[in-house]
């Protein structure tokens, strides 16, 4: 995560399309936030692109291994007025209490975590009955976008620090043991071909 090159590139490259990721999903993200607490558990928030979605005032407490990301992540909480709470774990291993959370948000994350069961199974866990997973990730597919998919595994596996385009999240949130998981699979239209089906929804402990 914390590659002297990818790393920098890879904050840049985050930063570079907050507008244009804005214009694709920013009405799906919308939605999907409508009606957060005040307290908003983020993994892997990168350089802040759901910051915008956050009312000014929440307090995020934002899992980010990437310190490369932590710059531009103060800089963005700072002009939307929220309250950052940073932390350098990972998503496998989060240092919060069992049961302590309402909600957890995860967007275009658990293709990068290196072991996505482990880190949903801690998400879990951390999430008080009834508290909620709200998640926006891309997963496998078959067909044309499988085969794009498969020819550009590799290097976008190097490229993207560990990103799996290949990775069939929507098992991994099923097989969690949530009480129930509500998602939506989608086919975005964006330049990036390989991480255009989408999934999003709600996870409930």
């Amino acid at each position: 995560m914390n590659n002297p090159i990818r790393g920098p590139l890879n904050a840049a490259t985050l930063r570079a399309v907050d507008n244009y990721t804005h214009r694709l999903v920013g009405v799906r993200k919308q939605r999907l936030f409508a009606d957060l607490p005040r307290q908003v558990v983020e993994i892997g928030p990168g350089t802040g692109a759901n910051l915008r979605y956050y009312r000014p005032g929440t307090w995020l407490v934002a899992i980010e291994p990437n310190v490369h990301m932590h710059r531009r992540l103060r800089a963005a909480a700072r002009r939307r007025g929220i309250d950052l709470e940073l932390r350098t774990e990972t998503a496998e291993r989060i240092w919060l209490p069992d049961a302590s959370v309402d909600v957890v948000v995860s967007t275009l994350v658990l293709c990068t975590v290196p072991d996505p069961d482990a880190a949903v199974r801690e998400i879990r866990r951390v999430l008080r009955p009834g508290g909620r997973l709200l998640f926006l990730e891309h997963v496998r597919a078959d067909g044309g976008s499988g085969r794009v998919q498969r020819l550009a595994a590799r290097p976008w596996h190097w490229l993207f620090e560990g990103c799996d385009v290949r990775r069939d999240t929507e098992r991994t949130l099923r097989d969690a043991g949530f009480a129930s998981v509500d998602l939506e699979r989608y086919q975005l239209r964006s330049a990036f071909l390989p991480i255009n089906p989408q999934i999003a929804g709600t996870a409930v402990r």
